[in-house]
This record gives C-alpha cells, structure tokens and sequence, in this order.
C-alpha cells in the first residue's frame, strides 16, 4: 500500500514542478520582451511571439494576423526610441493550461517624455519545440 502512495505523490510533486518551470519559462520571455523593447529593439521584442502567419494580435483597431504584420504595426506606431518609451509589464496572472498552453494576464505602461500610456492585456503562450510562443495578444 505505501508504495502506490508513494508514486502518487512523487507523481503530484513532479506535476507542481514542472508547472512551476513552465510559469517560470513564460515570466521569463515576458522580461525578455521588456527588455528588449527597453533597448529600442522591436525585433528582439518580437522574438516572443509566435513567428506564424496564423499569430492574431488584437489591439484597439481589430485583429492583425501573422507575425510580419504584427512586426510593421509595431514598427509603424513606435517609430523611434522617444515613441518607444519605457515599457514595464505587470504580471497579474500566468494561469499553466496543460502541457502546452498557458494563460497570461497583466498589465503595460509605458514612460515617455510628454505621456504615460498604458492598458491591460490577456496573452495565450504555446509551448511550440520546447520554448513558450505568444500565439494571441489582446492588449487594450
């Protein structure tokens, strides 16, 4: 009898764990992306998403698809370093789905010289070969 609680526990310990370096895998391409974006790097930044046609990012004027659109748009709307700003993220919530998706929600502001925007977002990661993917932003 102790050994199947013992393997059920040892497989419970295992299930936290790996949740917990999932959770961990994701806040960490968050603080990339901060990062990068901080450094004037729009690219850098983009490396945390999902490089598909098939990534939707939507914003206050509707859905955008596919990783290059969603690159020029960014391109497009912070055109310089002063644009740009600095970017700090607030996690509120990184809810681990399964074994392959995973929940984000929080919040953005950005400091800039003359404003302060900012707004909340809600992010669907993928685990695609081994590394968490944005596959669908929606920030407002």
């Amino acid at each position: 009898m102790k050994k199947p609680i013992f393997c059920l526990l040892l497989l419970v310990i295992t299930c936290f764990a790996l949740k917990a370096q999932d959770k961990q895998a994701i806040i960490a391409v968050l603080n990339t992306q901060q990062a990068a974006w901080n450094k004037g790097d729009i690219e850098g930044f983009m490396q945390g998403y999902w490089k598909s046609d098939s990534l939707m990012f939507i914003g206050k004027r509707g859905p955008t698809y596919g990783w290059q659109q969603t690159m020029d748009n960014y391109k497009n709307g912070y055109p310089d370093r002063a644009a740009m700003g600095k970017l700090t993220f607030r996690i509120d919530k990184v809810e681990i789905l399964g074994t392959r998706d995973a929940f984000v929600m929080g919040a953005w502001s950005l400091a800039r010289e003359k404003d302060a925007p900012g707004g909340y977002f809600t992010l669907w990661f993928r685990k695609i070969n081994g590394e968490w993917k944005v596959i669908c932003d929606h920030t407002s």
